[in-house]
Formats: C-alpha cells, structure tokens, sequence
C-alpha cells in the first residue's frame, strides 16, 4: 500500500468504532493517524501535533461534540478539511455540510456509519488532487482601484461577455446573459469580483449597464445576419430601480438600434426585491410596458417571499445553481427543482436552470420536465467575437448530426 502524505485526525467518542477508524485510515496508507474522544481532547491533540489535513468528524458526543470543534478549528488553520462520520439523518447531516462550508473548511464528503473503506479512500484521494482550503473572500484590500476603475470605464476596458442559456431537448441556444470582464491592457482578464462593487459604490452600474446593452445589441445584430436569434439578458440590481432615468435611457438605446423591448431581459435576485418601494415597482411595470422581460435570478438562494413574486411581474424564474450541484444525491433537491418548475408553469412564468456541468444533470433535469438551462455543460462566458464563431461552429456541427 503507497503511502498518502496525509496527517489524520480521527474524532469519535465510541471506543471500538474509532479504533476501527484509526485501523482503516493506517491501512490505506495514511502517513499519520491522530485520535481523540471528544472535542476537547482533539483540540489538545491539535495543540501537540500541530496542524492536519483531515478531521474524520463524528458530531454527536458527551462533552465537547463534533459541532463545537469544527466550530473552534474554523478560522484556525489547525484543520485543512474534514470528513463527516455520523449516524445522524441525512436532513441534519446537509446543514452540517452547510456550516462546514461557511467555516472556511474544505468538506471532502460524508461516510455516514459504519464506515466504508472503499468511500473513505475516495474522499482521500480528493484531499490529495484538489486545493482543500476555500480561497479567502474578496476583502477591500482586494477589490481594483476606484480611479483605475473609472478609467477603465471610461476607456471601455469593460466588454460584454456572453454566456448562452440552452433548449436541454435540442441544444439550441435559446438567448444569452450578458456578463463583464475586465480587459485591463496589462493584467489580462481581470473577474467582476474585483471591479463590480467598486463600480456599485460609486454609482456606476448605470453607465455600465447602458454601455453593455449598447454594446450587446450591436452583436445580437450581427447574429441575427447570420441566421440566430437571441434574447440578451442583463443584471440589474434592485437599487437602480429607483433611477428615474432607467427606462427612458433603456428605450432610446433600443430606439437607437431599432430593435424591440422583447430582445431585452433583466435578471434582478430575489434578496433585493423582497421590500421593493413603489418607485421600483413602477420601473418593472415600465420595462414590462416597453416588451422586456424580466426574470428574478438565483431563485430559491434567498428568504423567497412567494407573495412578492406573485405581486412582481416577473417572466422567468431562475433556479440557484445550488440545486443542481446536490440533484443526484438530495432528494430535497429534486423537490425543489419539481416544485419550482410546477410554481412556473402555474405563474406562467418560464423556469431556467443554472448551473448544469454534467449530461447527467441535464438527462436528470429533463426527466423532471425542465426545458431551459445554463451551465459549462454547455458553454462558459465568451467575448463577443468569440461567441460568434461559437454559434457559427455550433450550427455547423448541429447540421452535419442531422
């Protein structure tokens, strides 16, 4: 058996099943196996040892339990990621993967009891091939330079990029969500991350925003030469709602390309709309008047208040992605997904997926009934001139399967 460079911390308060613990982790190789019985025992072994890679956690205990612990080791270091061993319901055992997450720690998975060798060895193995610690959040020490960001504004360093929304029955390109990337001229590709609350806190969204339509509606005229059509959809955050200026700059931008309300979608998330004022409603209602669509984004990620969508004259639902990475293992998952597109059909109101990576999530999500989707399966974001030549191979491939 190779050796796995990793140091293993086993906590679990039943003196036989964490013997059998240390036993397997030794027997698949693992460098070093540390053990302790409650919470506070593994926080001294910590303290002796030092740091290690993996904590096998069980979290129901006498003293300090398995909660406790990740909660002391989470801003520590002392713990590079864990591994849930527990007889607790599957229903608990997801808020403990939830809380693991929000620690900062890595959750390499969850074996439940008794303990599998073959399972234990995979969830090993992903602790050697990938990073097992959460990169930090941005900070403000992290976000751009506010004037280097009103420069790049300025000198339009800030591109449209698209990403496509697909028919999951025929892999059409159904319309696109226009994204932004930072072309800084020696830096590269720079990620919204770094620029877009900076942009937010100096009340730049607005130019933002009508400079990518402009510029979107120049692409989604040169697409439809070539024979696609597409609907161009936008973030908008609920606090540009209250611009009076909003609609009236939105429609000559439209007038200006002699192009419909209809080719335009806004995508506002649900956090921002559940207190929406009287202003914001009138510029739904205004954007709905001019034949835009509007769609409330990362649906179901929020405290979701089904009164306000039901009040809100939304077109589209968009599902968190959230929901589609846990579909082939949560059944509540499924739930969701089926209720959310029932609500959908109910509100007549088109339900969009994110997320979809794998054909398997997409076979999945066509057998509960679900059409419309977005995700790497499909494409990633893409610069515009890329996202032509995307399309036209696309069709090109498309025709010779015909």
């Amino acid at each position: 058996m190779p050796t796995l460079p990793l140091r293993v911390l086993v906590l679990e308060d039943h003196t036989f099943q964490r013997s059998v613990a240390v036993s397997m982790l030794q027997s698949l190789g693992c460098r070093e196996v540390f053990e302790a019985g409650d919470g506070a025992q593994a926080l001294a072994v910590l303290e002796t040892v030092g740091p290690v890679d993996v904590a096998l956690c069980d979290l129901q205990m006498e003293g300090m339990d398995g909660l406790e612990f990740l909660q002391r080791v989470g801003a520590s270091g002392q713990v590079k990621s864990v591994i849930i061993s527990s007889s607790l319901s599957a229903d608990l055992r997801r808020a403990v993967h939830q809380m693991v997450t929000l620690l900062g720690l890595e959750l390499l998975g969850d074996v439940g009891k008794p303990l599998h060798v073959q399972v234990l060895q995979d969830l090993l193995r992903k602790a050697l091939v990938r990073p097992v610690s959460q990169p930090p959040p941005i900070s403000a020490n992290t976000l751009a330079n506010e004037d280097a960001v009103r420069e790049a504004l300025a000198e339009r360093q800030l591109h449209a990029w698209y990403q496509p929304k697909f028919n999951l029955l025929t892999g059409d390109a159904s319309g696109v969500e226009v994204l932004c990337r930072w072309q800084h001229p020696t830096q590269g590709i720079i990620s919204p991350a770094v620029f877009m609350p900076v942009l937010e806190r100096c009340g730049l969204l607005d130019e933002l925003l009508f400079y990518q339509i402009d510029e979107a509606l120049t692409l989604q005229c040169s697409a439809r030469a070539q024979g696609f059509v597409l609907n161009m959809a936008f973030n908008l955050q609920a606090s540009q709602l209250a611009s009076s200026d909003l609609t009236a700059t939105i429609r000559n931008i439209l007038a200006s390309h002699a192009a419909p309300g209809s080719n335009l979608t806004f995508e506002l998330t649900e956090s921002g709309l559940l207190e929406a004022p009287a202003t914001s409603l009138e510029s739904l209602v205004r954007l709905r008047m001019m034949g835009c669509r509007l769609s409330i984004d990362d649906f179901g990620a929020g405290f979701s208040s089904l009164q306000r969508l039901c009040q809100l004259p939304f077109n589209e639902i968009k599902l968190d992605a959230d929901f589609i990475r846990n579909l082939e293992h949560e059944p509540r998952c499924r739930a969701a997904i089926s209720s959310t597109l029932a609500l959908g059909e109910t509100l007549g109101m088109t339900v969009v997926i994110e997320g979809i990576e794998t054909d398997v999530q997409r076979r999945e999500l066509l057998a509960l009934g679900c059409t419309q989707g977005q995700g790497y399966w499909y494409a990633r974001p893409m610069a515009g001139a890329d996202f032509l030549r995307w399309l036209q191979q696309r069709s090109v491939v498309q025709s010779s399967e015909k």
